[in-house]
């Protein structure tokens, strides 16, 4: 009896956890639906515009590998949350009021948030891994990343409606959408007060475990070059709402309505893949990142709307099979004393390589749009095959406690 309530306290901390995720994501998801586009008005070009998003996500990530250690260091999750939750989402509403003249501080902005994103993402992570043991890890894992996509669903779709209504003047519309969703951000900051309240030790869910750390770990170490790889060539969502608008292959209002349907795929590709990972391991996420490899050669090359909607739905089973297991196998390598700081790992080494590949990207796609899809595509079938020949040699075996 004792266990079925400890899993059931668990299982109702995943959900108001992943609550938090839902509102926060609303808000981000919604103003990152149209990041591209909205620079786009503003006057940068390509390169910039992948710029913003390749070094958000390193500066987001690298510093992760501080935060995760203090977080580790000092036990103190919740205070990471708050702070890192309140920078993330209390800057977009600023987004309101930059206009064409000082477009600069957009990207500023836009760096900012995900600054907020690098201080609390390794203790959310944490603290997600503390419910595996008794729900298990991929879906722990994917019950949080589909709460989390429900709100990056649900964000874009409002973003959606605010630009469908103030067709007048688009650059007003992008301001509005921004301004209206600091609502959201306020209402997240509410229920994480809330959460901290009802579980101050959510610690306590996981007993220490045999798990080794991160040092001489190497099935860690195999399992993060196999991640450089899968960054490198995964295209961020700014890129391809950017090449939408330069082609107008389709009117630039629907493009946070494809992101919230790519979210919607990934919510529901987390669920399935994470399941699938409790029962098969590695193997669900080799599939997922040979998925991923058809993004760009059905995005970029497709010259038609189905193109771009059969690729946006394709990145989003990548996203959401991705998101859910790539944390969840840390959860099975490393102990819970030094997980923090592993996921802190995890993050620099994927925003490093997601960085490095964005400025490929954006330099090859001014040069020549068929040598981006020929990078981005051999980089996801470099990491397959690296994820195969590891499995096969049984050096990335996980833990299965």
């Amino acid at each position: 009896m004792k266990t079925n309530n400890i899993k059931k306290s668990a299982f109702l901390f995943l959900l108001l956890l992943g609550f938090i995720s839902l509102l926060s994501d609303f808000t981000h998801e919604g103003a990152r639906s149209i990041y591209g586009p909205f620079l786009g008005l503003l006057g940068a070009s390509a390169l910039v515009v992948s710029f913003t998003s390749g070094f958000g996500e390193f500066i987001g990530q690298a510093l992760r590998l501080i935060t995760g250690f203090i977080a580790d260091k000092t036990k103190k999750y919740w205070t990471m949350m708050f702070i890192g939750y309140a920078l993330n989402l209390l800057v977009i509403p600023l987004l309101m009021f930059v206009n064409v003249s000082i477009w600069q501080l957009a990207i500023v902005l836009i760096l900012l948030e995900r600054v907020g994103k690098g201080i609390r993402a390794p203790a959310k992570s944490a603290l997600t891994s503390f419910t595996t043991p008794h729900l298990g890890a991929g879906k722990s894992f994917a019950i949080q990343e589909a709460l989390d996509q429900l709100g990056a669903f649900l964000g874009p779709l409002f973003v959606f409606l605010v630009l469908n209504l103030n067709k007048g003047s688009e650059l007003n519309g992008y301001q509005l959408a921004f301004g209206l969703l600091g609502i959201f951000a306020v209402l997240t900051l509410v229920i994480l007060f809330i959460a901290k309240i009802k579980y101050p030790h959510p610690d306590e869910f996981e007993k220490s475990s045999t798990k080794q750390s991160m040092r001489g770990n190497k099935a860690f170490i195999y399992y993060m070059i196999a991640i450089t790889f899968i960054a490198l060539g995964f295209i961020d969502y700014p890129v391809l709402a950017f090449h939408i608008e330069t082609t107008s292959a389709i009117d630039i209002i629907y493009i946070p309505l494809l992101y919230a349907l790519a979210m919607g795929v990934d919510a529901i590709a987390a669920l399935l893949f994470g399941a699938l990972f409790d029962k098969k391991g590695l193997i669900s996420l080799i599939i997922s990142v040979a998925i991923s490899a058809f993004i760009a050669p059905v995005f970029f090359l497709i010259k038609d709307v189905s193109g771009i909607i059969i690729g946006v739905i394709i990145w989003g089973i990548g996203m959401g099979a991705q998101e859910s297991i790539l944390k969840a196998v840390i959860s099975t390598m490393v102990s819970k004393e030094k997980r923090a700081s592993a996921y802190g790992v995890f993050y620099t080494v994927f925003g490093l390589a997601w960085f490095i590949g964005s400025l490929i990207v954006g330099w090859l796609y001014e040069i020549n749009i068929l040598y981006m899809v020929i990078f981005v595509t051999f980089m996801e079938i470099l990491a397959v095959a690296f994820l195969i020949f590891y499995q096969h040699k049984k050096l990335l075996v996980i833990s299965k406690e």
